[in-house]
C-alpha cells in the first residue's frame, strides 16, 4: 500500500500544513524567477528548453550543481542534463541514474525534495566513481500535463549554506512554469511535424527526364510550423519538351498549401493543353487566376528545355519570370550566370492583360539549372544580393558534383536553418549522348 494515492495525498496535505508558512519573495528573487521563467519559455526546441532549465534552476538558487532526469513512462530515467560537471567523458563513464536511490522519492510522493546530507540519508544510494561528492540537495518534480516528466533537482549552494524555504518556493515556481513550456514546445513540434508531412505530401514525384538528370529538395522553415506555398514541379510534354517550374505561393497559412496544389494542377493542365512559349502559358494562367473572387498570388519561374536536332543536338532553356528570383545556370567549367533579363514580369494573380515575355539560353553540355524559391538566399542578417551572390560562388566550386550531392550541399549552406520555406530543383544536362 505504500503507493496508494489517497495516502500519497494524504502524507503530502500533513507535509504541507505542518511548514511554517513562507514569507513573500523580496523583488531581486522575483526578478531573478522571472528571468528564469524568461529564457525557459524563449526556447521552443525540447533539448535547449531543458539545458536552459537546469542552467535557469542553477542560477536561481545559487546552487555549484543541476540537473534533470527526463523519465519515460515507466519511470526510467532516459536522459539526463546536468549542469556544473563540465567533464563529457566523466558524464558518459556515469551513466544514467536507475531511479531507484533518493532522486525517485520525488517521482513517488510528487513532491518537493529536501535534504541537509545527502550522504547520511536513509534512501541516498551513493555516487558513481568519480562523481562530485554533493552534500546538500533540494529537488522538484517536472510535471507536464498532470503526469511526472523528469526531476530536477540541485545541490550545494555556492555560499555552503543548506538550501531553505525560499529556494524551495522558487525552484518550485520555476518547474511550474517549465511545465507549460515543455508542453508548448511539445504541441510545436507535433504541429511542425504535422505541417511539414502535409506539405512534403503534396509535392510531386519527379519523373524520368533521362537522358536529362533531375534532383530537388523541399525544406520547411526552421522556426514556425506553417504551411507554406513553395513548389517544384517538372513533367514530359507531350512533344517532347521537359517542362519546369520552381513557385512560391503568397502567405503562409492553412490556404497557401492548397492554393499551391491548385495552382500547380492549373499549370500542369494548360502546359499539356498546347505546345506554347512559357510566357503565353503564364498569361494563360493569369487570365484563369483573376476570374477568382479573391484572386491568389504567386512568384514563379516556368521554363522548357527541349533539344534542336537542327543545332547539333544542342539543349535550350526557354522560360518566363513572373517576380520569382532569376534561375541560376552553372557550366560545367564552374562559370555561372543568373537568367535575369530586363523584362522581368509580376507575380501571377494580379493583372490578367499584363504581358508575359518568353526568353531563351543555350545550355551547353553538362550545364547545370537551379530554379529556387528566395528562403534559400535570403537571411535576416544579410541582404539578398549578398545570399544569391553565396549561392553562386557555393554552385560553382560544385559544378561537377553528382547531382543530389549538390542539393544537399545548397541546402545545409545555412546550416540548416531557414527563415523560410525552401524549394529547390535542379537539372542537368548530359555531357554527351543521343536525344530522348
Amino acid at each position: 500500500m505504500a503507493h496508494d494515492p489517497w495516502q500519497r495525498r494524504d502524507r503530502a496535505r500533513h507535509r504541507v500544513a505542518s511548514r511554517p508558512p513562507r514569507r513573500a519573495l523580496d523583488r531581486q528573487q522575483l526578478r531573478h524567477l522571472l528571468d528564469g521563467i524568461a529564457a525557459v519559455s524563449a526556447n521552443l526546441d525540447t533539448r535547449g528548453m531543458l539545458h536552459h532549465i537546469v542552467e535557469a534552476a542553477t542560477d536561481l538558487v545559487a546552487a555549484r550543481y543541476g540537473a534533470l532526469g527526463v523519465l519515460d513512462e515507466s519511470g526510467k530515467v532516459i536522459d539526463l542534463i546536468t549542469v556544473g560537471i563540465d567533464d563529457p567523458h566523466l558524464c558518459a563513464v556515469m551513466g544514467l541514474p536507475q531511479g531507484h536511490g533518493l532522486l525517485h522519492t520525488m517521482v513517488d510522493d510528487r513532491e518537493p525534495l529536501r535534504v541537509a546530507d545527502v550522504p547520511t540519508h536513509p534512501r541516498s544510494a551513493g555516487f558513481p566513481p568519480g562523481h562530485p561528492v554533493m552534500r546538500t540537495l533540494l529537488g522538484v518534480p517536472l510535471m507536464v500535463r498532470g503526469t511526472v516528466y523528469g526531476d530536477l533537482y540541485v545541490a550545494d549552494k555556492r555560499d555552503g549554506t543548506p538550501f531553505d524555504d525560499d529556494d524551495e518556493g522558487l525552484l518550485t515556481a520555476l518547474a511550474s512554469a517549465a511545465g507549460v513550456s515543455l508542453e508548448n514546445a511539445r504541441l510545436y513540434e507535433h504541429l511542425k511535424h504535422a505541417a511539414e508531412h502535409f506539405q512534403r505530401r503534396m509535392l510531386p514525384v519527379l519523373p524520368d527526364l533521362t537522358p536529362l538528370e533531375v534532383a530537388a529538395r523541399y525544406e520547411p522553415a526552421s522556426e514556425l510550423p506553417r504551411l507554406g506555398g513553395d513548389w517544384y514541379d517538372a513533367m514530359v510534354l507531350p512533344d517532347g519538351a521537359t517542362w519546369v517550374v520552381v513557385g512560391d505561393v503568397t502567405g503562409h497559412d492553412v490556404e497557401a498549401a492548397p492554393l499551391m496544389g491548385q495552382i500547380r494542377n492549373m499549370l500542369r493542365a494548360i502546359a499539356l493543353d498546347r505546345a506554347e512559349p512559357p510566357g503565353m502559358i503564364v498569361s494563360r494562367l493569369d487570365r484563369v487566376l483573376t476570374m477568382f473572387d479573391e484572386p491568389p498570388t504567386a512568384t514563379l519561374v516556368l521554363g522548357r528545355i527541349e533539344r534542336d536536332p537542327a543545332d547539333g543536338g544542342r539543349y535550350t532553356f526557354g522560360w518566363s519570370n513572373a517576380g520569382h528570383l532569376p534561375p541560376l545556370l552553372v557550366g560545367a567549367d564552374g562559370s555561372t550566370r543568373y537568367l535575369a533579363p530586363a523584362r522581368h514580369g509580376i507575380p501571377v494573380g494580379i493583372e490578367a492583360s499584363v504581358p508575359r515575355f518568353s526568353h531563351n539560353h543555350p545550355l551547353a553540355p553538362g550545364s547545370t539549372l537551379l530554379l529556387f524559391t528566395d528562403g534559400l538566399v535570403e537571411r535576416r542578417d544579410q541582404d539578398i544580393d549578398t545570399g544569391l551572390d553565396g549561392l553562386a560562388e557555393q554552385a560553382a566550386h560544385l559544378a561537377t558534383a553528382p547531382l543530389e550531392e549538390l542539393c544537399d550541399a545548397l541546402i545545409s549552406r545555412n546550416r540548416q536553418v531557414f527563415d523560410d520555406d525552401v524549394a529547390l530543383l535542379a537539372l542537368r544536362t548530359p555531357l554527351a549522348g543521343p536525344a530522348r
